[in-house]
Parts: C-alpha cells; sequence; structure tokens
C-alpha cells in the first residue's frame, strides 16, 4: 500500500485523484512513515478543482502529491459523469479523531501549523484532552511573516515530526510548502485547511443529518455565508459548467 500506484486514480480536469477509503489512507500514512518517506497527502474538493484549473502551479502540486483524496460530495458526483467512481468521501473534520487515535497509539509525532492563535491553541488543548499520550512537539498559528518564518521553518526541521498538518487555507498552505519543503524535516504533509477551527471548536461540526444528506457544505455556507458564497455559489456551478463543456467537446 505504501507504492501509490497499488491505489486506483482517475483524472478529473487534469487532476490525479485516488480512490481509496479512510482506512487505506490511514494505511498509506503509516506506511509511508515506517518507510520513512518525505511526501505530501493533499485533499481535493471543488474549490481545490477550481484553483488547480486556473492555476498550473497549483495543479502541478496536486499532481505530484503522493496521495490526493477526495473530501467533497461535489468532485464525487464530477467522477460519476466521467463513469467513474471514487469510494469514499475523507473529511478532515472527521478524519482528524481517526488519526489522532492512531497517532496516539503508535506513538507518532505531529507538528500543527495554521489558524488564529486563539484557535490553533484551542485546537491543541483539545488534542490532547483526547488523546492524552500523543505527541504534538510543536505548533504554531498561522500568520507567518517574516520575522516569524526563520523560527517556525528552524523548529520543524529540528523537531521532524511524522506528521506536519497545515491549516492554512488553500492556496496558502500549498504555497508554503512548495517554498519551504527542502528547508524542514518531516515524513507526511497534510493541507487541512479549516481543521484547526473544527477541533477548538471555532467552527461548527457538521450535523449527522447534513453529512448523510450530502448537504455538508450548505450547513457550512448558513454558518458563514459571507466568506463562502463566491465559493459555493460560484465556484460549484463554474466546476460543473467546465465538466460538461469538455464532455460535449469530445463528443463532437
Amino acid at each position: 500500500m505504501s507504492n501509490n500506484n497499488d491505489i486506483e486514480a482517475i483524472d478529473l480536469l487534469g487532476v490525479r485523484i485516488h480512490s481509496l477509503s479512510m482506512n487505506e489512507l490511514n494505511e498509506y500514512l503509516v506506511e509511508s512513515i515506517r518507510d520513512n518517506k518525505k511526501c505530501t497527502l493533499a485533499n481535493v474538493n471543488i474549490h481545490a478543482m477550481n484553483l488547480a484549473y486556473e492555476n498550473a502551479w497549483f495543479r502541478d502540486f496536486l499532481n505530484e502529491s503522493a496521495i490526493n483524496f477526495c473530501d467533497g460530495e461535489g468532485v464525487r458526483l464530477g467522477a460519476k459523469m466521467k463513469g467513474k467512481k471514487i469510494r469514499e468521501k475523507i473529511t478532515y473534520n472527521r478524519w482528524i479523531w481517526s488519526l489522532g487515535e492512531l497517532s496516539q497509539r503508535l506513538g507518532l509525532t505531529w507538528y500543527l501549523l495554521g489558524a488564529t492563535e486563539k484557535s490553533i491553541s484551542k485546537a491543541v488543548a483539545t488534542l490532547r484532552g483526547k488523546y492524552p499520550e500523543l505527541k504534538i512537539v510543536g505548533y504554531h498559528n498561522g500568520f507567518v511573516d517574516s520575522d516569524s518564518l526563520p523560527l517556525i521553518l528552524s523548529e520543524i526541521k529540528e523537531k521532524s515530526p511524522n506528521i506536519l498538518c497545515l491549516g492554512m487555507g488553500m492556496p496558502l498552505q500549498e504555497k508554503f510548502l512548495i517554498d519551504h519543503s527542502d528547508k524542514i524535516n518531516y515524513n507526511i504533509a497534510l493541507t487541512g485547511g479549516a481543521v484547526f477551527d473544527y477541533v477548538s471548536g471555532e467552527f461548527k461540526m457538521t450535523p449527522d443529518i447534513y453529512y448523510r444528506l450530502k448537504l455538508e457544505w450548505f450547513y457550512r455556507f448558513i454558518n458563514d455565508p459571507k466568506r463562502l458564497f463566491k465559493r459555493y455559489f460560484v465556484g460549484i456551478p463554474i466546476f460543473f459548467l467546465r465538466l460538461l463543456f469538455i464532455k460535449s467537446r469530445s463528443k463532437s
């Protein structure tokens, strides 16, 4: 499993997306750490797909990542339109707890980077409260400037975490890895977006009913309409129009 060639992948708008379960993702992560690999496991949703379509550097980042797992129903539907199946949607606000339990059990070390100082501090306290033996070797908020950057890079290099979890939002977290990955030590880099805000309670966890109805995006929107209106009510139609355009062009 540590070879990503063994995992089914599809191409959607020029982005490679892997079809795997949460258990298989955990297995790949653990085996990669045991093999002392250095790689990125990236999440792909419609926002990521739109960024990749419009920015070649972002598309290259995703296609150079070891794994791109699907964390949005829209991407699964897009794959279905191409006659492909993505087996499972894996969202950080649920996966983080499975990963925390697994990391505590195996003694994996974490470094967390992202969110506000209030949110990241609360997230660390929550994780340590739920997993007392989880080894969080360092953390820092996501407001990185010329003064704090050298200290952050030095600490991550020194701590050499098994898991470097970034919660800076797209595309800042991806740009951080492109610019600085060669200066720091880690096994697995995760692009976690708003994960620390969910762990800390700053963002509300999606109720199960919305999750089952595949309406997580709508619940997020009604809780943060100003920030998410363009992403959802402009970004989602654009994504599907692009798919339909390419599909119609291939038939002509």
